[in-house]
């Protein structure tokens, strides 16, 4: 059985072709890792909530940094709030982004409301980067005390 000499150095080459093709491969799949984390981050989560019930009023505050009113929008139809909004990344002319930790982002948000609402008596506001949200409840939904009668 004779064997070649060339036969014994092509595992050795197909070995270096592998590792070559790894090397090139990490770079690329650090950047889709690390855009899938992004995604990961904001889906579903974003913006955080905290959602809080009075007797009158149901109250949503949520965290919008860097964003104006006019880039939210809210609405409420039957018994669910949408939440909606995007926070761009404008760079100005002649700019470079040179590290961006602050993804533009869009985002939707619905919450199923535990009692009926009045829109018309409702209110939101956009003050420092928090969003609030006043949701008065309809007079059904208040809570009413029930006088008891001694017979």
């Amino acid at each position: 059985m004779l064997t070649r000499f060339e036969d014994f150095d092509r595992p050795f080459v197909m070995l270096d072709q592998l590792r070559r093709l790894i090397e090139e491969e990490q770079p690329r799949a650090r950047r889709r890792e690390a855009t899938d984390e992004v995604e990961r981050m904001w889906s579903g989560r974003f913006p955080r909530v905290t959602f809080t019930e009075t007797s009158d009023n149901l109250v949503l505050e949520a965290d919008l940094p860097g964003l104006a009113d006019k880039d939210v929008q809210l609405s409420i139809h039957q018994d669910v709030l949408s939440l909606s909004g995007e926070r761009r990344a404008d760079v100005p002319q002649g700019f470079f982004v040179h590290r961006q930790e602050r993804a533009p982002v869009k985002f939707a948000r619905s919450f199923t409301l535990p009692c009926k609402v009045d829109p018309e008596k409702s209110n939101a506001t956009l003050k420092n980067g928090v969003l609030t949200v006043t949701l008065a409840k309809a007079h059904a939904a208040k809570p009413r005390q029930i006088a008891v009668n001694a017979k």
